[in-house]
């Protein structure tokens, strides 16, 4: 399975962990990246707010540059899987955005046809075909007592996607089953952390993210896996900013769905990435197999 590969601007700074993790589990499952020649920043959520018709302009540089690669395009970051979806679809329904944005990419001597590149998650590349049975082959290290709450945030499965059920979500839930671990469900696993909105209405942001702590830890889940780097770093790094505003003592690991997967097939830690977190994962991965007690010793709330 071949296809383009669009790291967007996380993967090498505070979503490290996630390329890290990724580059070491995607081969054994079959599935070659090549990464785009010159790719830029898709501009992200916020950069659509501000200055609409430039951020689907940077967005369908990018397009452009797979178009001529002639292969599907994977963004594991779920902003920039949004964003980038978003602007072929636009581009699709709005012939005087389309013009306009041609226009701008002329200057450069490209042009962008709505609907030449298929985006796609990782999340669903890591479903797609027969990846699920080949995951559970690569297993070596199974996951055994691990319960995990799988956190698919709010742009992996919307506004419209074919790979799974935005309402009732399961590709990540199937994958964490195929390493051997627990499953938990929660109502909040697919509300938003608060991305951006960390940076304009931290108070905001921080009660959604107690949100999403408190549902997991309500079913005894050991970590949280996510699909998104900005999820990753609003869920782990702000967690002790959460402890402060409400009283509680949560301690989820954060976790890539990715450093889940490598840590099932007999991957060393350092390899995926593992000790970059602000919440230490050692001490819960370190005793999966026996069943540890949920992170969480403050007041209920």
């Amino acid at each position: 399975m071949r296809f383009s590969y669009y790291p967007g601007c996380s993967m090498a700074a505070t979503g490290r962990a996630y390329g890290e993790s990724m580059n070491a589990i995607i081969g054994r499952l079959g599935i070659d990246l090549k990464e785009l020649d010159d790719w830029n920043c898709c501009g992200a959520t916020s950069y659509m707010s501000v200055r609409e018709l430039l951020s689907y302009a940077i967005s369908a540089r990018n397009l452009c540059i797979a178009a001529k690669q002639g292969m599907d395009l994977v963004a594991p970051c779920s902003a920039c899987f949004t964003i980038l979806r978003k602007t072929d679809h636009y581009l699709h329904d709005n012939a005087d955005l389309r013009r306009k944005v041609n226009e701008a990419l002329g200057a450069a001597g490209l042009s962008y046809e709505p609907g030449s590149v298929k985006v796609r998650h990782l999340l669903e590349v890591a479903v797609m075909g027969d990846n699920l049975e080949r995951l559970r082959a690569e297993v070596k290290s199974p996951l055994t007592g691990l319960r995990v709450a799988p956190y698919y945030g709010c742009q992996t499965l919307r506004p419209r996607v074919d790979f799974d059920d935005p309402e009732d979500p399961h590709t990540l839930d199937d994958v964490i089953k195929a390493l051997g671990a627990d499953v938990v469900n929660y109502p909040t696993k697919s509300k938003c952390c608060g991305g951006s909105l960390m940076a304009t209405n931290e108070k905001a942001a921080l009660r959604l993210c107690r949100d999403i702590l408190l549902a997991a830890h309500h079913t005894g889940a050991h970590c949280i896996a996510t699909v998104c780097p900005l999820c990753q770093m609003n869920l782990d790094g702000f967690q002790g900013k959460v402890n402060a505003a409400y009283g509680t003592d949560f301690h989820f690991p954060i976790l890539y769905f990715t450093q889940l997967m490598g840590l099932a097939m007999g991957v060393e830690g350092t390899s995926l990435g593992l000790g970059r977190e602000i919440v230490a994962a050692a001490p819960v991965i370190a005793r999966h197999g026996t069943g540890p007690k949920a992170p969480f010793a403050g007041k209920e709330v």
